[in-house]
Formats: C-alpha cells, sequence, structure tokens
C-alpha cells in the first residue's frame, strides 16, 4: 500500500505533553538546537509505523515520566483515503508497556497492523555501531529489516529465540544424560526447522546487498558466515554442550562481514577509516531503501536524525540525491541545510 504521512499527533509522548505536525510530502526538516525534542518527534513516526522506538532506551520511557499511557496517531493518505494509526501503550508495571493498535479506530493485533502500514528507513549516526560494534549488533540489524517486510521471518525469530532459551534451560537443570536426550530431542528438532529459515532469509538478504555494491564510486561487498544448526553439527558438539550446560551453535552467534573493495579488499569494521565506515552505513541504507520498495511495490519513508553534521558538503549532496526520491522527515541543527534540498518543504521549529 503505498502511503503518505501527512500528519503526527502526540498525547504523552516522551517529552511531549500534546503536540501535533504536519507532515510534508516531500521533505519535512525539524530544526532545533539539541535536546528540544527533534529526535523524540522522529521516533514518534518510527514508532507508529514499527510499534516501537529506535533508541536504546526502556521502552517505558516512551510513556511521558510522570503519566500511565502515550497515543501516538498517524495520519496517511493513499490514493484514495486517509487512514488513521492510533498505537496506545500504558504503562503495566514498572519496566513494561502494554501497547494496543487500532485502524481507522478498529482494534488490530500487532501482526494485523504491520501488514497494513508503510515501511520506514532509519538514518541516524550512532547505527555506524552496526559496523563497528558487536556481532550481535549486526544480526539484529538484518532482523529488523528482514522482519520489517516478512511476518514468517518475524515469527520464526521469535520461535527460535523462545526454544532457544528453554533448551538451554534443559542443559542447565538435567540430572543424568539418558533422561536428557528425549528432552532436548523435540528442542532439537523445532529448533532447526526455525534456524534452517533464520539462515536461509538472512544469506538472501547478503545475496541482494552483493548484488548492489556500488555507491559514490566504491564498492561493497557482504560475507555472511551462518553457524548452522543442524543434525550434523548437534552431534558434534553434543559432548561439549553437555559440559558446559548450554546451546553452543545456531543462528544467534551469526556474523556479517562488510568489506570495501577498492583500491584492494579490507574489512571495513577493522581497517576502515570513519569516512570509509560511513559511507558503508549510507551503502547499507540505500539498499534498505531499494529492498523495502522491491518486496513491498512501495516506497518507504526515509527517517534522518542529524546525520548533516557528520557529512561534507559532498556527502549531504549524495544524501539528497536520494532524499528527492522518498517522503523524507530529518532532524538538523543547521539552518542552512533547507538551502542544500531545492526541494518543497515544511519547516518544523522546535
Amino acid at each position: 500500500m503505498v502511503q503518505t504521512l501527512t500528519h503526527i499527533d502526540l498525547t504523552r509522548f516522551r517529552n511531549f505533553e500534546k503536540s501535533a505536525f504536519e507532515i510534508g510530502p516531500d521533505l519535512t526538516l525539524i530544526i532545533g538546537e539539541n535536546a528540544r525534542g527533534k529526535t523524540s518527534l522522529l521516533e514518534s513516526i518510527y514508532t507508529i509505523i514499527y510499534g516501537t522506538g529506535f533508541r536504546e532506551t526502556r521502552e517505558i520511557e516512551l510513556v511521558k515520566w510522570d503519566t500511565d499511557e502515550n497515543l501516538i496517531e498517524g495520519f496517511f493518505q493513499d490514493s484514495e483515503h486517509t487512514n488513521l494509526f492510533q498505537v496506545r501503550m500504558q504503562k503495566a508495571d514498572t519496566s513494561r508497556v502494554k501497547k494496543m493498535y487500532f485502524v481507522n479506530k478498529t482494534h488490530k493485533t500487532a501482526a494485523q497492523y504491520r501488514t497494513m502500514q508503510s515501511q520506514a528507513v532509519l538514518f541516524a549516526p550512532e547505527q555506524i555501531q552496526i559496523i563497528t560494534g558487536s556481532p550481535s549488533r549486526r544480526r539484529r540489524y538484518f532482523d529488523e529489516v528482514l522482519s520489517a517486510v516478512d511476518p514468517t521471518y518475524r515469527k520464526s525469530l521469535r520461535q527460535y529465540e523462545t526454544a532457544l532459551r528453554t533448551r538451554n534451560k534443559v542443559l542447565e537443570n538435567y540430572e543424568n544424560e539418558l533422561s536428557l536426550v528425549s528432552e532436548i530431542a523435540f528442542w532439537d528438532a523445532f529448533l532447526i526447522e526455525h534456524a534452517a529459515y533464520i539462515t536461509t532469509k538472512r544469506k538472501e538478504y547478503t545475496d541482494y546487498l552483493n548484488e548492489h555494491p556500488d555507491i559514490n564510486g566504491k564498492h561493497f561487498t557482504t560475507l555472511y558466515r551462518p553457524d548452522v544448526f543442524s543434525e550434523e553439527r548437534i552431534a558434534e558438539v553434543r559432548a561439549r554442550e553437555y559440559r558446559l550446560r548450554r546451546t553452543v551453535i545456531g543462528p544467534q552467534k551469526d556474523d556479517v562481514t562488510l568489506f570495501l573493495n577498492e583500491p584492494t579488499k579490507k574489512n571495513v569494521s577493522h581497517f576502515g577509516s570513519r569516512s570509509e565506515q560511513r559511507m558503508a552505513i549510507f551503502w547499507l541504507k540505500l539498499n534498505e531503501l531499494l529492498y523495502f520498495e522491491k518486496m513491498t511495490h512501495a516506497k518507504p519513508i526515509l527517517l534522518l536524525d542529524d546525520i548533516f553534521s557528520e557529512l561534507d558538503e559532498h556527502n549531504r549532496k549524495l544524501v539528497m540525491s536520494v532524499i528527492k526520491e522518498y517522503q523524507t522527515i530529518a532532524t538538523t541543527t543547521d539552518e542552512d541545510i533547507k538551502d542544500l534540498s531545492q526541494m518543497p518543504e515544511v519547516v518544523i521549529r522546535l
């Protein structure tokens, strides 16, 4: 479904008590000094699309600190109608929230809501950790992309993670190997099935990235290194798992390495300059946009969180060339950014 976000209304979302904002069909700039709520506003747009925030904080912090619930409302225009999407969060206890989803005021499950929503691609400076951080950060990135467009992947990943925790509990608490063999066999078969799907889809996405290696005269590729969960590998590590009392193989140990292939092939994470690492992230994000477009037959919304301060003028213009193709909402402290765009725009000042 091709949809354009036209308005976002916030009630007790982070530090916003009650606010409403118009969003332009092309470029919307959110301009203001630091700590004025620019990123929170951008995060609210991410939340109305995905039902979750994007900052490394507890989800309960999306609800204004002195209240018990919030409401995010997004108005999306398709070719015929304006559709109202709502996400309501209620504090369940001191650390959790209960979420409810509505489309045109009709209650939906999270899965139903996502199938009716748009996609969004977030580009923020801290995402350089996808390159420089641990393998778990890269796995999380792949999981976020694939879960956004593949409900089966999202379900399979969730079931794999739940079953893995159960299998680890079985290994941790067994008293004799005879009883362990029969109990763990069920979880092995269950995990093998879901691990195969996860591995297949991660491999497909890395193949897609490698089919689109070029950006701005540079050539990037990825190498996917799956940690296969299969009957053969289980047999290989069985004695080790019994000794350590935990699962030692599986997709939770996968990694992806990014390479810059010119002039010589090098691992961007370990040997790339800061500029090359930033370009690698931009390459990933550009391909994420194209991948979503291919999978959904609709253009995603592009969310840029204060990235211009990280880029020189040449790379700013490169970003601007991409912006022209997508509805874009961008935060910045720089009033001069709008002079680069030469696009119709809405400006929000905080």
